[in-house]
């Protein structure tokens, strides 16, 4: 599936040094998707930084738009208070 990223995705893309790849890797095949609300669904995965900590990539997209629009993302540490258990 291909996705659009908004202008405001691009820059929080720059400033949290987070790569498009990995960003587009996730949206390929993440790990947890979670309904937002009728417009915004996050794709969500957890990952291991270069010091081994482990970080939650959290990437909310427009679903009603073709082709579908990065809203913002961004990496957090709480992944507890996002992870949805199953």
């Amino acid at each position: 599936m291909n996705f659009e990223f908004s202008n405001h995705a691009l820059n929080e893309l720059q400033k949290r040094k987070i790569s498009r790849f990995l960003v587009e890797e996730i949206l390929k095949n993440p790990q947890q998707t979670i309904p937002q609300d009728d417009e915004i669904t996050i794709f969500q995965s957890q990952i291991a930084a270069e010091t081994e900590k482990r970080y939650l990539i959290r990437i909310f997209v427009n679903i009603t738009v073709n082709p579908p629009r990065i809203v913002t993302l961004y990496r957090t540490s709480k992944i507890a208070k996002y992870w949805q258990q199953s």
